[in-house]
């Protein structure tokens, strides 16, 4: 088997709340830990974000789904390409791609599996551009396998954390739970910022809710936080992973209906959704499995400093609140290490998946090359 040696690679993925592409140049060391060299957040061109989003929404025909995959295949060309300008090549490119549609149900059409999941963002385009062999499609190989196509980002939490709850808050909430005493296990605790995001946007006209200024101005309305907290979802057994298909704009309309009048309220409400579903999870599927004392907040949301005073009020006390910084990890680029963790196994034949936290039947080595 080749010797394994420290690897330059690009880790290149965009969110479910599609603000830009993130890409980020890692050094992958043998031992699999990971160093971020540098990263930078690049802007999707305003209409290609556009169609993104009507593709969210299922507004797009099949002739625009099929030219989006290759556009944003050169988006992401063009960002890798930006840290390529600046420090060379790497050795290899490790791209997640936009996700556009999962579905981790196993319901069946003439006998045959429907169990799926969608990521455009051109391989063959990425290692064109960039003349970088470039590693993608990482969830369809786990789904092939049998699981669910996440949460990928665990097999990373494993080797980098010991004895915590590592929490990445990004669109879509997800757990990682590392632990002497079990197996690591993870899913996704629900909704993160995707329903934040929107209704900032179209209360308050902006993208997000910087620091959390918004819901710290608003009042937490505690009879419609109850009724959203009643979602089955929230109930759900892991193995679980959900994302914007249910989480979705209609979703989040239909909410609106029973929400409270001032707007700064919803905003707050919704935060202390989030916060709130991440400490029942704890307490319905972790605290029962295993003794936690430190929780480990990633993403967007580990900035949303409202985010985080509600997640202290509902954690037990005794639990310690940290972020990813704390780790020497980058809140904003840790899924990009990860990614770049997984492509880094691909090139050496690694298995990267964890089927305690995908359902997949084995350990397997995820992902498609393009040269």
């Amino acid at each position: 088997m080749e010797e394994k040696e420290t690897k330059k690679v690009i880790g290149l993925m965009s969110g479910t709340s599609c603000d830009s592409i993130d890409a980020g140049l890692c050094e992958v060391n043998p031992d699999l830990s990971v160093k971020l060299v540098h990263g930078i957040n690049y802007s999707y061109p305003e209409h290609i974000r556009a169609k993104l989003f009507a593709a969210f929404r299922g507004e797009i025909t099949v002739k625009e789904l099929c030219q989006l995959n290759f556009a944003v295949g050169k988006c992401f060309a063009d960002a890798a390409n930006v840290l390529i300008s600046e420090f060379g090549k790497p050795d290899l490119i490790s791209s997640h791609g936009q996700t556009i549609y999962h579905y981790p149900f196993d319901e069946k059409l003439d006998g045959v599996s429907l169990k799926s999941t969608l990521q455009i963002g051109e391989s063959a385009i990425i290692a064109r551009e960039t003349g970088c062999m470039t590693v993608s499609n990482f969830r369809e190989s786990d789904i092939a396998a049998g699981g669910q196509g996440a949460p990928l980002v665990c097999f990373a939490d494993e080797k980098w954390f010991k004895n915590s709850l590592v929490q990445n808050i990004g669109g879509i909430s997800n757990v990682t739970v590392v632990s002497d005493d079990c197996d690591t296990f993870g899913f996704d605790t629900g909704c993160g910022n995707i329903m934040i995001d929107y209704c900032v946007q179209k209360l308050f006209g902006k993208k997000y809710d910087k620091d959390g200024e918004i819901a710290a101005s608003g009042n937490i309305c505690e009879s419609w936080l109850d009724c959203l907290l009643q979602d089955e979802y929230y109930f759900m057994e892991p193995p679980k992973t959900t994302g914007r298909e249910y989480f979705s704009n209609k979703y989040i309309e239909n909410i609106l209906k029973t929400a409270p009048e001032n707007p700064a309220d919803v905003v707050a409400t919704l935060t202390a959704l989030t916060a709130k579903t991440i400490a029942q999870a704890y307490e319905r599927f972790v605290y029962p499995q295993v003794h936690v004392d430190t929780v480990i907040i990633g993403g967007g949301g580990a900035y949303n400093k409202t985010m985080m005073k509600f997640l202290r009020t509902y954690l037990p006390k005794h639990i310690e609140l940290k972020t990813h910084e704390d780790y020497g990890i980058s809140n904003n680029f840790k899924e990009i290490m990860a990614f770049a963790l997984l492509g880094y196994c691909n090139y050496y034949g690694i298995p990267n998946n964890l089927p305690s936290c995908t359902g997949a039947k084995k350990r397997i080595v995820m992902g498609k090359i393009s040269y």
